[in-house]
């Protein structure tokens, strides 16, 4: 194990780039391909680009708004100290692995942008506490974790599916979340995940008298003082105590909550803006005063910053593809030697190629979704299992896919070379897992 880690590790070291330059050299790739492989007249290819480059502004918004948020529940004094009891009860660095990875994990599965964050503050409190643990490693096993999401609450996909009104409903009908989700099979995929994921990372930790990184406690405390605010000010002020007022907090906190109450008694559907209008005010309460909460806001906001450059650039590499048909052409490579039963095997596969392009779960369901829809009513393949196995590998690429991995970066202060070697390991085990899950899934 020490070697095949080493020798990725060192692959990724010598040859992989700042996620930015990924993003540029993929736009780059996807001009060539729309031009060579789709023929599409190279001043149209620069339209669709520049015509998509801020379609996604909105959508953009939500995404940095929703880890954010997420990033301040994390750092919320209730989670905070929860973590730390977990944290006690660590002792070696093994434990602290396979312990990041489950709170990554765990997190992800209830919200991807809770879990992409609070595993992070998890391999960090632990790098701290437990001697001997390899920083980067822990940082990637946590965030390896992530791809969970795929499997929980949040999954965009079955969640889009399964709401009135969904773009596809026409074609593929309502998809209740009892046949993704919370299907059996799908619940015993996330379990093999939990177990299997911990082990693998614990794995490839540096054996005694081998080298390991560590978290230099000075750089931390050196963080702590710069980013420490004085957040008391002069009580003595009417601004200051209305800024520390925990009666304010509570006032528009409670109004919040009666709002998303108020929302689903009267019917109400369950989206990206619920969603973070809810951990929003919930984070108000949570932290107690505004001026604690705008702390860990301004903390959250920098972690984003990859985010919000990249973003415009995925949407410009999806509006090419969508215009020059590449999408489909790489779709129809795998629905054309598909039967019924191992159709969601390569949607997971077809996904995980289109993923490297549309890292996003909503852009990429409106990309692949059509096709794969047309496939599985052509062939009578299960209409969940193939909306699933577009999910599953969108998540299984996420673990290569760097975009997704600058919030872990952004918190931890390493590189994206410094990691993907280790979940390139874990993406192998998780593909595994996958594709073996969505094989079995038909005969069940």
């Amino acid at each position: 194990m020490s070697k095949i880690t080493a020798f990725f590790t060192e692959l990724m070291r010598r040859y992989l780039p700042d996620p930015f330059v990924f993003a540029i050299l993929l736009t780059l790739l996807t001009m060539a391909l729309a031009f060579g492989v789709e023929s599409r007249p190279l001043n149209d290819v620069v339209q669709d680009w520049g015509k998509g480059f801020w379609s996604l502004l909105a959508f953009t918004t939500q995404m940095a708004v929703i880890l954010v948020m997420g990033y301040v529940l994390a750092a919320a004094p209730i989670v905070d100290r929860f973590l730390n009891r977990i944290a006690m009860h660590v002792h070696t660095p093994r434990q602290a692995i396979i312990v990041a990875t489950l709170v990554g994990g765990v997190g992800s599965y209830l919200n991807w942008g809770f879990g992409l964050v609070i595993g992070g503050i998890m391999a960090r409190k632990l790098a701290l506490k437990v001697k001997g643990v390899h920083y980067p490693l822990i940082i990637a096993s946590a965030y390896t974790g992530f791809t969970m999401y795929s499997l929980g609450f949040s999954a965009t996909i079955p969640v889009l599916v399964s709401t009135k009104g969904h773009a596809f409903e026409k074609t593929m009908g309502l998809i209740p979340l009892s046949e993704t989700i919370f299907s059996a099979p799908v619940l015993l995929t996330s379990l093999a995940v939990l177990i299997a994921l911990p082990l693998l990372n614990a794995a490839m930790h540096p054996k005694q008298g081998e080298p390991v990184v560590e978290l230099d406690p000075a750089l931390v405390a050196a963080e702590a003082k710069a980013g420490a605010q004085d957040l008391l000010g002069d009580e003595k002020t009417l601004a200051s105590r209305l800024n520390n007022s925990r009666l304010l907090s509570l006032l528009i906190g409670l109004c919040g909550m009666a709002y998303v109450v108020l929302h689903f008694v009267k019917g109400g559907n369950l989206d990206l803006n619920m969603i973070n209008f809810f951990i929003l005010f919930l984070g108000v309460l949570l932290l107690g005063t505004p001026m604690k909460y705008v702390e860990k806001v301004n903390e959250g906001v920098k972690t984003i910053g990859g985010i919000v450059l990249q973003f415009p650039f995925y949407a410009g590499i999806m509006a090419i593809m969508h215009g020059s048909g590449l999408v489909e052409s790489i779709a129809h490579i795998f629905v054309n030697i598909s039967s019924a039963d191992t159709l969601p095997l390569w949607g997971l596969v077809s996904s995980f190629v289109i993923n490297f392009f549309a890292p996003s779960g909503g852009g990429h369901w409106v990309l692949q979704g059509p096709f794969m829809i047309d496939a599985a009513t052509t062939l009578g393949a299960s209409q969940a299992q193939t909306a699933m196995s577009v999910m599953m590998g969108n998540g299984w690429n996420d673990l290569v896919q760097p975009f997704w991995i600058l919030p872990a970066l952004a918190l931890s202060k390493l590189k994206l070379k410094d990691i993907m070697g280790y979940t390139v390991l874990s993406m192998l085990l998780v593909g595994a897992i996958y594709a073996s899950a969505l094989l079995i899934w038909p005969h069940l």
